[in-house]
């Protein structure tokens, strides 16, 4: 009672109430009256003894914890329920005797202000409640002995880092050499006492200076176990990676094992096969694989090319190259170039191709020989083609190593042009084939089945002929004449252009004209005709 001021040791007046209206007077407080209307029946307790036996008997611990009177059965319930003071009174009793086997923390709430705000601070009204709290006598109270106790172990947990004795870990009997070493190290022996199982500090200052001495090093530590804990993570994630790779490179060096097994096991009897393993399908490969695939599968067409080769006499070789050159041409542009017979190359020579007129061609071409001296025919067919007066006649051509000759088949095979091969290009204004090299050779035909060929020079007289008169009839040898000359321009190291079109641009005497093809079921043999702006080679066909 010392504590409190006398200012506040009696209670103040409470105003008119309908509590306290009405009831028994007081002679001390006269103003204050009790209202004693349904006490007894607020005293009794009306709380059914099933009802505490039905909580009593539930499956949750704490509920039943909470009413231990329903542990009673119904036979041993004999009394009248206590009343409600009794029960206030038993529940008081237990507490306290809880209460004193505890060590009490209490703590005291100071509301700083009346308004719940959250940024008013009222001085008067705190220092108002310190002092009705007797908060400020605890503490002299205190402060009068040790202001700090603390059990050894849970000080050494808070302050073992400010000492290199006990940190990380100490190595000492117990946690109180530990303790004391630590204090001694900071010079505060003489501050502090030590009990069975706490220590004892008198002033707050050196609590404080532990505290500060902490406060510093707790960012060292942070520090330190981040370190090691990103360097931690760092390691098991090289782990990881590691035994990533090391799993990738086992499942890969797996996947091209698996791919040449299976590459073996499919081509292991191409040899024996009649397309040498043309029909197989490669395997898929791996990812790394991809490019040796390729690299494989060009050798094994070369391979294969090899074995086909290899069978073929020699006499033959220079026909399947000629096919080779006419394909890379004219493969998926023309329907048909003859690609499928043997090719004869020079026909007017053959008597069954030119009957009666074969030996006369022969003497023309030995004429022709010994005059200048070329080395071999590449081609001869009889032909169809236009002139500059817009009139079409028969003629023959005949191709060799140097030159190109237009014959005329009714006179011996007279030679009527001779045009050298060096002088043959591509059609001017339409393709660009090295205009003004006199070494670029050029030739135009068309992707349907008419034997129509365009031969450009570079004296803009262009010479277009139509094939006709072949053995047996309808016989395909545009290709053939395509590719006698890309293999002649390909030893002789020259470029020939081929152009594939139903439209093609010649000139004739230096005057440019358009050559189509229309096919007619009703003509007999290929014949050209005059149109609006050029000529149409009018094509015997369904």
């Amino acid at each position: 009672m010392a504590l409190i001021p006398p200012s506040v040791s009696m209670p103040k007046p409470v105003p008119q109430h309908p509590s306290v209206a009405g009831g028994a007077s007081n002679k001390a407080y006269p103003h204050l009256r009790y209202s004693v209307e349904g006490f007894l029946d607020k005293n009794k307790d009306t709380l059914f003894q099933d009802f505490k036996r039905l909580l009593y008997n539930s499956s949750d611990p704490v509920l039943r914890s909470m009413w231990p009177d329903g542990e009673q059965s119904i036979t041993e319930v004999t009394k009248r329920p206590l009343t409600a003071a009794t029960l206030f009174k038993n529940s008081i009793v237990a507490l306290v005797e809880n209460l004193a086997s505890k060590e009490p923390y209490y703590v005291r709430c100071i509301k700083p202000n009346d308004q719940k705000s959250p940024v008013l601070f009222d001085e008067e009204r705190c220092r108002h409640q310190v002092a009705y709290l007797g908060l400020l006598e605890n503490v002299r109270v205190r402060r009068a002995g040790f202001a700090y106790r603390q059990p050894y172990d849970r000080f050494l947990l808070r302050y073992k880092m400010t000492c290199e004795y006990t940190w990380p870990n100490h190595l000492m009997a117990t946690d109180r050499e530990a303790t004391q070493a630590l204090l001694e190290q900071h010079g505060f022996q003489d501050d502090v006492a030590y009990g069975h199982s706490k220590v004892f500090i008198r002033t707050p200052r050196t609590l404080f200076c532990l505290e500060q001495e902490r406060a510093q090093l707790i960012p060292i530590i942070v520090l330190l176990l981040q370190k090691a804990w990103r360097g931690a993570l760092a390691r098991r994630r090289c782990r990881y990676l590691r035994a990533a790779y090391t799993i990738m490179g086992y499942y890969k060096r797996h996947k091209v094992k698996a791919y040449l097994l299976e590459l073996v096991r499919r081509f292991q009897g191409v040899r024996s096969m009649p397309d040498f393993g043309k029909s197989l399908a490669w395997p898929e490969p791996p990812a790394v694989l991809i490019r040796f695939q390729e690299n494989s599968q060009q050798l094994f067409r070369r391979w294969r090319a090899r074995q086909i080769i290899k069978n073929i006499p020699p006499s033959d070789m220079a026909q399947i190259r000629a096919k080779v050159a006419a394909m890379g041409v004219l493969h998926g542009l023309r329907k048909d170039w003859g690609c499928q017979r043997s090719w004869a190359r020079d026909y007017l020579s053959s008597a069954s191709e030119n009957p009666g007129l074969a030996l006369p061609f022969a003497r023309r071409v030995q004429a022709l020989r010994d005059k200048v001296h070329f080395n071999a025919v590449l081609f001869s067919s009889h032909v169809r083609k236009i002139n500059r007066f817009n009139k079409s006649r028969d003629r023959a051509i005949l191709i060799t190593d140097q030159h190109l000759y237009k014959m005329e088949p009714q006179k011996q095979y007279r030679v009527m042009r001779e045009v050298p091969l060096s002088t043959v290009s591509g059609p001017k204004g339409q393709l660009p084939w090295g205009a003004g090299d006199p070494t670029v050779t050029g030739l135009s035909v068309t992707s349907c089945g008419a034997q129509l060929v365009v031969f450009h020079t570079q004296s803009h007289d262009d010479l277009a002929v139509c094939l006709h008169k072949m053995q047996p009839r309808g016989d395909e040898r545009v290709g053939e004449l395509v590719g006698v000359l890309l293999e002649h321009c390909r030893t002789t190291k020259r470029e020939l252009q081929v152009h594939v079109s139903d439209r093609i641009q010649l000139s004739l005497c230096g005057r440019k004209r358009l050559l189509t093809v229309e096919t007619q079921p009703d003509v007999a043999a290929p014949d050209f005709r005059k149109s609006r702006d050029g000529f149409v080679l009018y094509w015997p066909g369904s």
